[in-house]
């Protein structure tokens, strides 16, 4: 393991120990090298790394702290793991929504205020005025967002935003049809509304789960087609030169 990682570790350690609370300052740099066993060079490049994942938290002039360590916290920073997933690893995301958002919205359907259910409107009239697909999309997860923080647990969420985030859907409505897959979006979207409108949870969570299969079947197929057309490609490759046939490029 390298120096930096067993830095890394040994201070996660201490706060799963209790030894450092959140909220807490970590002790100098030097007492805490020295506690630790390692050289203050490597301590820094643990300290910024743990800052990057929200772990802890640097203030200029005053030392670094714990952060408070709260899950949706540290959750932010698997965002990037959604942006940069293609392929089955983001199939994969939409089926952990799939199984987490629709549930969220019916129980959202009891707790959606008649003011939030007018702000849901406004969103879906500007969504349906949105000139690109990314104006488009940012409505799309204020939207959903919106909704499922009527739930009142900021843990889930945040895991929501990480499962799909603007760049993940952006890039999904791209690769469709996009004025075909928008206006069925709008339908979609419409058919949630109602559903929280007449405050019917089970019509609710039905519409929801549309909504997220319609994404992931598309997903799902275009997985396929492009596995068949590998498939049929290495078969080509396989085939032409026992075949005698002419080369790529002649």
């Amino acid at each position: 393991m390298a120096l930096t990682d067993e830095a890394m570790e040994n201070i996660k350690a201490m706060i799963v120990a209790g030894e450092l609370a959140p909220g807490s300052r970590l002790p100098k740099e030097d007492v805490l090298a020295c506690q630790l066993g390692l050289s203050r060079s490597s301590l820094r490049e643990a300290v910024r790394a743990l800052t990057a994942m929200r772990i802890l938290v640097t203030r200029q002039g005053d030392g670094t702290y714990v952060s408070s360590l709260e899950p949706h916290l540290l959750l932010e920073t698997l965002s990037f793991a959604a942006d940069v997933s293609h392929g089955r690893t983001a199939l994969q995301l939409l089926q952990v929504r799939r199984l987490m958002e629709p549930p969220a919205t019916g129980l959202a359907a009891a707790l959606l205020t008649s003011r939030d259910l007018e702000e849901l409107g406004a969103i879906l009239e500007r969504s349906r005025a949105a000139a690109t697909v990314e104006e488009f999309v940012a409505h799309d997860i204020a939207f959903h967002l919106r909704i499922v923080e009527a739930v009142g647990n900021p843990v889930l969420s945040m895991l929501l935003r990480v499962l799909s985030t603007r760049t993940q859907r952006v890039r999904i409505v791209r690769g469709t049809r996009t004025q075909r897959a928008v206006q069925r979006a709008h339908a979609e979207h419409e058919e949630i509304l109602r559903a929280l409108r007449a405050r019917d949870a089970l019509l609710a969570v039905s519409a929801a789960t549309v909504h997220v299969a319609a994404v992931e079947n598309w997903l799902a197929g275009s997985l396929l087609d492009a596995d068949a057309d590998a498939d049929a490609d290495a078969d080509a490759d396989a085939d032409g030169p026992s075949a005698g046939g002419p080369s790529a490029g002649g």
